[in-house]
C-alpha cells in the first residue's frame, strides 16, 4: 500500500513540475525588412535595450508553470535588439558603429496561456534613436497579439511560444512603419 501511495505522489509532482524551455531564435519578418529598405539607406549600429523588472515583465517568462528563457543573452532586451540588428542587416542598414543608433528599453513582455481557447503576447518597448548622441526619435509602441489556445497544456504552450516571435515582429513593424522613425532614420 505505501508503494503505491509513493508512485501517485511522484507521478502528481512531476506533472505539477513546469519544464524550462529556450525561446526559438528571432526569425525575421520579410515586411519588416522591406519596410526597412523603402525607408532609405543610412545604417544603424544598435545599442543596448535593457529590460525592466517588474509586473508584466518577469524573467524568464511563465507559461503554465513552465518558464521560457531567451537564447540571446538570457535577456528578452537583447531578445528585441538581436530581432532588430537581423532585421537591419537584410535590409542593409546594418552597422556594428555609427553617428546613428537605436537602442531602448523593454517595458512589458508577457504571455498569458491561461485561457482555454484564447491566449496573447504583450510586449512594450520604448525605441530611441539618437544621432551624434542627440534623440531624435523616443517613443513607447504596444502590441497585445491573440491567439487561439488550448485546454491542454501541450497544445497550448507550443502556440504560445510560436506567437512570441510574431509578436515582436508586429512590435517591431508598428516602429518601422512610423514616419517619425522613418525621418529620424534618413
Amino acid at each position: 500500500m505505501h508503494i503505491k501511495k509513493f508512485a501517485t505522489c511522484v507521478g502528481i509532482a512531476a506533472l505539477s513540475t513546469g519544464c524550462s524551455m529556450m525561446a526559438p531564435q528571432y526569425s525575421v519578418s520579410i515586411e519588416n525588412v522591406q519596410t526597412l529598405k523603402n525607408s532609405g539607406e543610412t545604417k544603424l549600429s544598435v545599442g543596448q535595450f535593457i529590460s525592466t523588472p517588474g509586473p508584466g515583465n518577469t524573467y524568464p517568462i511563465s507559461i503554465r508553470g513552465s518558464s521560457m528563457s531567451s537564447p540571446y543573452s538570457d535577456s528578452y532586451g537583447a531578445y528585441v535588439a538581436e530581432a532588430i540588428k537581423q532585421e537591419l542587416s537584410l535590409a542593409n542598414r546594418y552597422t556594428p558603429t555609427g553617428s546613428l543608433s537605436v537602442s531602448g528599453v523593454l517595458l512589458k513582455n508577457d504571455i498569458d496561456a491561461a485561457g482555454f481557447s484564447v491566449g496573447y503576447v504583450t510586449v512594450e518597448a520604448r525605441f530611441v534613436v539618437k544621432r551624434n548622441g542627440a534623440t531624435t526619435y523616443d517613443q513607447v509602441k504596444f502590441v497585445k497579439q491573440e491567439f487561439p489556445s488550448s485546454f491542454a497544456g501541450a497544445v497550448a504552450i507550443p502556440k504560445a511560444i510560436q506567437e512570441y516571435n510574431f509578436a515582436v515582429q508586429k512590435l517591431l513593424g508598428l516602429v518601422y512603419e512610423d514616419k517619425a522613425f522613418a525621418d529620424a532614420i534618413k
